[in-house]
């Protein structure tokens, strides 16, 4: 296949009119590269999240029945907008460090070629990976990644899917307020979090908007991101025992805080996790029975039969073996909001594909996440995306809040064990 390169060419000369095709209409194969941790202590999340997006690449390339009466690309036979060409995913494993991360991210791009970038679960990693992204201007979308300073760079070629820490911090205070006005305490409020991007940013935006909305946070407790003992936090927690207790943590860490605060008998009234962890499918399998009555946020709820995230939580569970999580669903979300920019762009250039994800306008009907629909402002930013509350219940959450779209009433005070 001729390959020519666009800088080469007169400045602004469409390809036709030099007598030669653009060579994405040639491919055979589009390459989207995925940046996850597939190893260390995040690897639960990242290949869940990569089993959920090699669904999607399937249903577009073989196609689904159900799904093609609400989605474009589910009619099978590759991307029509690339005349069928088949969407190959590359997975890079970034290990859990911001090195790793960076490193892959140029190797997709400088060794695989790849069309566009999606990843890369934590935001410490998301935030050295999309900037080797933006150097080489490569489209680079992130499904998952909340550290607020992430669209405030003014990168051109970044997009987040996801709602983010602000609209999460919203959500809880909201909540809590709710919790005060039935009768239940919420005075004090403790912040557990661990010191990378992820937990800094979320717990410190949280801490603002408690903070203008009358909610008194006593305790902040940061640690160590994979921690191997977290017996001194929870002995702080104890002693001070505050009314409500929210957990900013990854999956190894949400397990050993939940071991030790039964070893150490503390729980609080209330406790909210801030997803990530505590919404890891091995997390969920393992630990579920130590945390009824569990908050936390999602974006994703199964929903009726014939929906698209009904139909995509049961490919996914026939592939994994487990139902889609809040993770894993918002990887999907992301994979599909990308391959839909490829289609519309009908190109592999990266540029246009750019310009395609600028003008995205998705409705909440094609949503696998609950979001009501995707659209990105000048930063990159979904300003459609939304989340809900939930709360675990026999094993599996439950939505609660906001009262339109909860399955359940909330049940407090905090069980645990």
């Amino acid at each position: 296949m001729l390959r020519i390169s666009r800088r080469v060419l007169v400045a602004g000369a469409p390809l036709a009119v030099l007598g030669v095709a653009d060579e994405s209409f040639a491919q055979d194969v589009v390459k989207i590269g995925a940046v996850y941790p597939l190893s260390g202590n995040s690897a639960s999340a990242g290949n869940y999240s990569k089993m959920a997006m090699e669904v999607g690449a399937d249903v577009i390339n073989n196609g689904n029945a159900e799904l093609a009466k609400i989605l474009p690309l589910a009619k099978g036979g590759g991307v029509p907008g690339l005349k069928g060409a088949k969407i190959e995913l590359i997975f890079a494993d970034n290990q859990g460090t911001p090195a790793a991360g960076q490193n892959q991210t140029l190797r997709l791009i400088s060794e695989e070629k790849v069309a566009a970038i999606i990843g890369a679960y934590q935001s410490g990693i998301t935030v050295t990976a999309s900037a080797m992204a933006e150097r080489y201007g490569i489209p680079f979308v992130t499904p998952e990644s909340v550290a607020s300073n992430l669209t405030e760079r003014g990168f051109k070629w970044f997009f987040r899917v996801t709602p983010v820490a602000i609209d999460f911090a919203k959500a809880y205070s909201m909540f809590l307020k709710e919790q005060k006005a039935a009768g239940r305490k919420v005075d004090s409020v403790a912040l557990v979090h661990e010191n990378t991007e992820y937990g800094n940013s979320v717990s410190s935006v949280i801490a603002e908007v408690f903070a203008k909305d009358g909610l008194n946070i006593t305790q902040k407790i940061s640690y160590s991101a994979n921690s191997t003992d977290v017996q001194p936090q929870v002995l702080q927690l104890k002693e001070k025992n505050p009314d409500v207790a929210i957990f900013i943590s990854y999956t190894s860490d949400a397990i050993l805080y939940t071991k030790t605060m039964k070893e150490l008998n503390w729980k609080p009234a209330i406790m909210i996790a801030d997803d990530a962890g505590f919404n890891d499918p091995s997390f969920v399998k393992t630990m579920s029975s130590l945390v009824e009555g569990l908050i936390s946020r999602s974006a994703f709820a199964v929903g009726k039969p014939g929906t698209v995230p009904y139909i995509f939580n049961e490919l996914f569970k026939k592939k994994a073996d487990v139902d889609l999580d809040d993770v894993s669903a918002r990887a999907l979300e992301g994979f599909l909001v990308l391959a839909d920019a490829i289609n519309r762009a009908g190109s592999t250039e990266p540029a246009k594909i750019q310009a395609a994800l600028k003008a995205t306008n998705l409705p909440a009907d094609q949503m696998v996440t609950g979001y009501d629909g995707v659209k990105f402002d000048d930063k990159g930013q979904n300003v459609l995306a939304s989340s809900l509350i939930t709360q675990m219940r026999g094993g599996q959450y439950v939505a609660i809040w906001p009262k339109a779209r909860a399955t359940a009433d909330v049940i407090l005070p905090y069980k645990g064990w």
